[in-house]
C-alpha cells in the first residue's frame, strides 16, 4: 500500500497548541513502531475536524506514511458497515480484504484487528475517522474494539473524532473546549484581514456571541458587511451566520420523540425571559408541559432524569438547564416559526395568570418573543415594565426585546442604548457592548457615549473613557442633569486613574454647582450646613464633594479639607452607595483612615443588598485599599480577593489590576514574595494598555517594599526613585508621597545617601509639607523615622524615640516593628547590641503578631546578628546552610543573590572585610570554589520550597 496523497495540508489552527502536542506525541510512537489511540471528543464547531486533518496532513509530511481517512455521511448510519466501508475505500492501494466486501458481508471485530495490525506490518499507519458517532452502529463497535487492542509495537494509531466518547468508552480521550480570548482574537483578526478599522465594540460583541466557537465566529463575521464591522452601521438582532452550527447541535437530538421534542422547546422558550446562564423554571417547565399535553411520567422522566432528554438537560435544584448554550440556541432555530409562537404564547399564557406585579414583566417579554414582527404598542409596555425593582439583567433583556419591536429608529436606539445600561449596571459588560453595536452611530445622541465611557472607565483605556465622558455630559447636559453629572464624576475618575490632576480638575469644574446642588435620585441626602465661611461654596455633600477635591488639587488644602470632612460627616446618614464611596474618598484624600474604612465597608453593604453588581468590585477595591492603609492587611488581602474574582466576573480588567495592586501590596507585608511579584506583574500588565498610573505606582511600591523586607535596599531605592520624585513622568499624584518612607529607608540601608542627597532632601521635604495636611495618624511617625534615618548617630536614637511615641498614639503593629528593626539595626551597628536586642525582638514579635512573614525574617536574622538564639521554625528554612551561623547564612544568601562583599556590608552593616572572611568560612563549610556554586546549592535546596510558593500563589491567583 502506498502513502496516501488525498489530505491536504489546513489552515493555521488557533488556540489548540496543547491538542496538537498531543496529537505529535501519538504520532512521534508511531513513527518509531508503537500505536495508540485517541478520542477526540467536542460540541460542533470547536474544530475536531480541523485537529484530525492537521494530524493526517502532518504525518503525511513528516513520514509519507499510509494514512486511512473518512468522514461519517449521516444518511448512512442505518446501512450496516458502511462506515467502514469509506474507511477502507480512503486506501490509496489495494487491500487483503475489498471494501465492497466488507459491505455486503459485514467485517468481525477480530477480522479489523488483523487487518489494521497487516497493514501496519508493511508501514506504520495513520487511521482517522471523524463524526464517528454518526457511524452505523456496526462499525463503531468494530472500530472501537480494534483500537483498543492497539498498542506498542503494533505500528498502528487511531485518531477518532466523536461528539462524545460514549461509544468508544476504555479509550483514552481528550475534550476539547472553547478558544481562550486571546486565540479568539487571532483568529478574528485574520477572519478580517487584520482590519484595523473593526469597531471594538463590534469585536466584542462577536468575541461574546461566537462563545470560543471558531466555526460560528467564522460564519457571524462572514455575514457582516464592511461598514457593519466598521461601527458605521448598526448590528442586525439577532446576529446572522450561525445558521450550519446550531444545525450540527440540533441534529444530536433528531433520535428524541415527539413529545420529548415538545419539552425541549418550552425549556428553551422558557430562558428567553431569565437571565443569561440562569435556566428555566422546573416548576413552570411542568405546568407548561401539562398545558401542552404531555403525561406527567413523561415529564418526570425528561426533566429529571439526564437520560431522558438525551443528556440535553440538566436539573440544578429548581432550575432546569441546557447542557450547552449552543445547544438552547439550536433547539429554537430549528423548531418551526408557528410552533415556537405557540410555545411562547402558551409560556405568556401560564406567567400572565400569577401575580401581576411579578410576571408582568416575564409574560411580556413571552408576548414579544411571540410578536411576528414589530408591535409598538407591545414595545411601549415593555419599556414601562422594565424598572425597578426588577433587577437589572431582567431589564436589560425586556429592553432589548423593546428595541427591536421598535418602528421607530431613534426609539429602537435609545432603547438599546437603554438596555446597555442596564446589562453594564447588572455587571454584564459582554452584552452591554452587544446592546451599543446594535445602536447606529448617528442615533446615539448623549446615552450611547455615556455608556461606553461608563465601560470604559472599568474596562478600557481610561484616556478613551474621559473623553468618552466628557463628550457625554455635554450632549446630555440639556435633557438630562443626573448622567450628566455621573459622566463628568466618571470622567474625573477616569482622569485620577490616568494620575492627572490637571484632567481631573478640568472635568471636577466642568460640574454645575446647581446641579451639583440638585438632590437626585442617585445623589441625595439632606446635609447639616457646613460652617458659614464655606455656606455659599456648597450646601450639600455632592457639591461639597466637588469643591472640597478642587480646592485641595489646586492647591487650597485648608478650605478643601474642612469641605471634605463635611461631606464625610454628611455620609453619616447616606444610604446610597455612590454618596458612601465618595465618602470614603474624602477620607483617604484626609488620610482619615479609619473613616475610610467604615464609609468602605457601608457602601460594600449597600451594593451587595441594593445592587448594583457593577459597583461590587470599585466597593471591593476602595475597601481593601482603606484597610491596608489603616494597617489591616489580612482583611485587606481578603476583600481584595473577592473583588478580584468580582472583576473577573463582570468584566472590568481596570479593576482587576487595581486589585492587583492592592493584592501585591498585601503580599509585600505578609508575603510569599512570589505572590507580591505576581500581583504586581498582572497589575502592571493591565496597567500599562490602559493607562491606570495609580495602579502601576502602587504595584512598583509593593515590589519595593518585597526587596525591603528581602534585605536588598539597593534595588527597592532604584525601582522607587522615579515614583517619588516631583514633575511629569513620576508617580501618582496621590499616592507617591506614601511611597517616600520605603524611598528613605532603602536609599540610607544602601549606602546611597549621599549620592542621593539633593532627590533625598527634596522628597524629605515634600513629605515633611505633606504631614501637615493629612491626618493620617501613621504620617507623623514615618516623618521621625525618616528623620532618624539621616540623622547623625547620636541624634538618631532621639528621633527613634519620637516616631515610637507617635506609634504608640496611633496604633498598629507594622509600622512599629519596622521603626523598632531600623532603630535595633542602628544600636547594632553601634556595637552596642545587648541594647539592640530588645528593639529587634520587639520587631520580630510585632511582626509575626500581624503576619509579616518576610519581615519577621528580617528581624529573626538581625537578633540572630545580635548574638540572641532565635526559634529555628524560621522562616525561610535552614536548607543546605544549617551548619553555617546566622550571620554565616545571612551573608550566603546575600552572596548567592549576586551581591558584591561592599553591598553585602551595607545591608548587614558589617564592614567588607569581615563580610571576606565570614564568606571564606562559608566555601570552607559547604565545600564550594565560587559564589556560583553557592548560588546553585542554594538554588537546589530551596527548588522545593520555592516550587511550593508557586502552586499556592497559583491557587490564590
Amino acid at each position: 500500500m502506498t502513502p496516501s496523497t488525498t489530505v491536504h495540508s489546513p489552515l493555521r489552527l488557533y488556540g489548540r497548541s496543547g491538542e496538537l502536542a498531543i496529537l505529535e506525541t501519538l504520532l512521534g510512537k508511531l513513527r518509531t513502531g508503537d500505536g495508540g489511540a485517541l478520542v477526540l471528543t467536542a460540541p460542533p464547531g470547536l474544530g475536531r475536524t480541523a485537529l484530525l486533518r492537521q494530524a493526517a496532513a502532518h504525518y503525511l509530511r513528516g513520514h509519507g506514511g499510509p494514512v486511512l481517512y473518512a468522514s461519517a455521511a449521516p444518511t448512512e448510519q442505518r446501512l450496516p458497515y458502511s462506515g467502514l466501508h469509506a474507511l477502507l475505500c480512503s486506501a490509496p492501494g489495494p487491500l487483503p480484504l475489498a471494501p465492497d466486501t466488507v459491505l455486503s458481508s459485514g467485517i468481525t471485530p477480530g477480522a479489523l484487528l488483523g487487518l489494521l495490525r497487516a497493514l501496519g506490518a508493511e508501514q506504520p499507519l495513520l487511521v482517522c475517522v471523524d463524526d464517528a458517532h454518526l457511524w452505523d452502529p456496526d462499525s463503531r463497535a468494530a472500530l472501537g474494539f480494534a483500537a483498543r487492542r492497539l498498542g506498542a509495537g503494533s505500528r498502528v494509531a487511531v485518531v477518532i473524532g466523536a461528539a462524545d466518547e460514549t461509544a468508544f468508552a476504555g479509550l483514552p480521550a481528550l475534550r476539547l473546549g472553547p478558544l481562550d480570548d486571546d486565540a479568539a482574537t487571532a483568529l478574528l483578526d485574520r477572519l478580517t484581514d487584520g482590519a484595523a478599522d473593526v469597531d471594538p465594540v463590534v469585536r466584542s460583541e462577536l468575541l461574546r456571541e461566537a462563545a470560543g466557537n471558531p466555526r460560528l465566529l467564522a460564519g457571524l463575521a462572514g455575514r457582516l458587511t464592511p461598514g457593519q464591522l466598521a461601527g458605521r452601521t448598526a448590528l442586525p438582532y439577532p446576529l446572522p451566520g450561525g445558521e450550519s452550527v446550531l444545525d450540527a447541535h440540533a441534529a444530536h437530538l433528531d433520535g428524541l420523540s415527539c413529545d420529548t421534542h415538545t419539552l425541549l422547546l418550552l425549556a428553551a422558550a422558557a430562558e428567553e425571559h431569565e437571565p443569561d446562564g440562569a435556566g428555566s423554571d422546573a416548576a413552570l417547565l411542568l405546568r407548561a408541559g401539562a398545558r401542552a399535553g404531555l403525561s406527567a411520567s413523561h415529564l418526570d422522566r425528561v426533566l429529571f432524569a439526564p437520560a431522558g432528554s438525551a443528556g440535553a438537560l440538566q436539573r440544578a435544584g429548581s432550575r432546569v438547564h441546557f447542557s450547552h448554550p449552543l445547544l438552547r440556541r439550536a433547539v429554537l432555530h430549528r423548531a418551526p416559526p408557528g410552533r415556537r409562537r405557540a410555545v411562547h404564547e402558551l409560556l405568556a399564557g401560564l406567567l400572565g395568570g400569577g401575580e401581576p406585579d411579578r410576571a408582568r414583566l416575564p409574560a411580556l417579554v413571552q408576548k414579544a418573543c411571540a410578536s411576528t414582527g414589530p408591535d409598538a404598542g407591545l414595545a411601549e409596555q415593555l419599556e414601562r415594565a422594565a424598572t425597578a425593582p426588577r433587577p437589572h439583567g431582567e431589564r436589560s433583556a425586556a429592553l432589548a426585546r423593546a428595541a427591536a419591536l421598535s418602528t421607530d429608529d431613534a426609539l429602537r436606539a435609545a432603547r438599546f442604548t437603554a438596555a446597555a445600561e442596564q446589562a453594564r449596571l447588572a455587571g454584564d459588560t459582554g452584552r452591554a457592548r452587544a446592546m451599543l453595536a446594535r445602536v447606529g452611530p448617528h442615533l446615539a445622541e448623549g446615552a450611547a457615549p455615556y455608556v461606553r465611557g461608563m465601560l470604559a472607565l472599568r474596562d478600557g483605556p481610561v484616556a478613551d473613557a474621559r473623553e468618552a465622558l466628557l463628550a457625554a455630559a455635554e450632549l446630555l447636559a440639556p435633557h438630562d442633569p443626573r448622567r450628566t453629572l455621573d459622566a463628568l464624576f466618571g470622567a474625573a475618575e477616569a482622569a485620577w486613574a490616568m494620575g492627572d490632576a490637571i484632567a481631573y480638575l478640568d472635568a471636577m469644574n466642568r460640574v454645575p454647582v446647581a446641579a451639583a446642588d440638585r438632590p437626585t435620585a442617585q445623589y441625595r441626602a439632606a446635609a447639616d450646613r457646613p460652617t458659614a465661611q464655606y455656606r455659599a461654596a456648597a450646601d450639600r455633600p455632592t457639591a461639597q464633594y466637588r469643591a472640597g477635591m478642587c480646592a485641595v488639587l489646586a492647591g487650597h488644602p485648608d478650605r478643601g479639607h474642612a469641605l471634605l470632612r463635611c461631606c464625610l460627616d454628611s455620609a453619616a446618614r447616606a444610604e446610597d452607595a455612590g454618596e458612601l464611596l465618595r465618602a470614603g474618598a474624602c477620607a483617604l484624600v484626609l488620610g482619615e483612615v479609619d473613616a475610610a474604612c467604615r464609609a468602605g465597608a457601608r457602601a460594600l453593604a449597600v451594593v451587595r443588598t441594593r445592587g448594583p453588581e457593577a459597583l461590587l468590585p470599585h466597593a471591593l477595591e476602595q475597601l481593601a485599599y482603606a484597610e491596608l492603609r489603616s494597617g489591616q492587611h489580612a482583611r485587606a488581602r481578603a476583600h481584595a480577593l473577592e473583588g478580584l474574582h468580582a472583576a473577573r466576573r463582570t468584566g472590568q480588567r481596570n479593576s482587576a489590576a487595581h486589585l492587583h495592586a492592592v493584592l501585591a501590596l498585601a503580599a509585600s507585608v505578609e508575603g510569599p514574595a512570589e505572590a507580591c511579584a505576581a500581583h504586581a506583574d498582572a497589575a502592571l500588565t493591565g496597567a500599562g494598555p490602559h493607562g491606570l498610573a495609580q495602579a502601576a505606582t502602587l504595584a512598583t511600591w509593593a515590589v519595593a517594599r518585597a526587596d525591603l523586607a528581602a534585605g536588598r535596599p539597593g534595588e527597592a531605592a532604584a525601582r522607587l526613585g522615579p515614583l517619588v520624585r516631583p514633575g511629569p513622568g513620576t508617580g501618582h499624584f496621590a499616592t507617591r508621597m506614601l511611597a517616600v518612607p520605603c524611598y528613605v529607608e532603602a536609599v540610607v540601608l544602601s549606602g546611597r545617601a549621599h549620592e542621593a542627597g539633593g532627590e533625598l532632601a527634596v522628597a524629605v521635604q515634600e513629605f515633611t509639607l505633606w504631614t501637615t495636611r493629612t491626618t493620617d495618624p501613621q504620617v507623623p511617625a514615618q516623618l521621625a523615622r525618616c528623620r532618624a534615618l539621616l540623622a547623625p548617630a547620636e541624634e538618631a536614637a532621639a528621633r527613634y524615640e519620637e516616631a515610637l511615641a507617635h506609634h504608640y498614639r496611633a496604633g498598629g503593629d507594622f509600622e512599629r516593628a519596622r521603626t523598632r528593626l531600623l532603630q535595633g539595626q542602628l544600636l547594632r551597628r553601634l556595637r552596642r547590641t545587648r541594647e539592640a536586642r530588645g528593639p529587634l525582638r520587639d520587631a520580630l514579635v510585632a511582626f509575626e503578631r500581624c503576619s509579616a512573614r518576610a519581615w519577621a525574617g528580617r528581624a529573626a536574622g538581625e537578633l540572630r546578628a545580635a548574638g540572641e538564639a532565635v526559634d529555628a521554625r524560621d522562616r525561610s528554612g535552614p536548607g543546605p546552610l544549617a551548619a553555617l551561623t546566622p550571620q554565616q547564612q545571612r551573608i550566603a544568601r546575600c552572596v548567592a543573590e549576586g551581591a558584591t562583599n561592599r553591598e553585602v556590608a551595607v545591608r548587614l552593616s558589617v564592614s567588607p572585610r569581615t563580610v571576606d572572611h565570614h564568606l571564606r568560612n562559608v566555601f570552607a563549610a559547604l565545600g564550594v570554589r565560587s559564589r556560583t556554586e553557592l548560588a546553585r546549592l542554594l538554588d537546589r535546596g530551596g527548588g522545593a520550597r520555592l516550587q511550593d510558593r508557586d502552586e499556592k500563589k497559583r491557587a490564590d491567583l
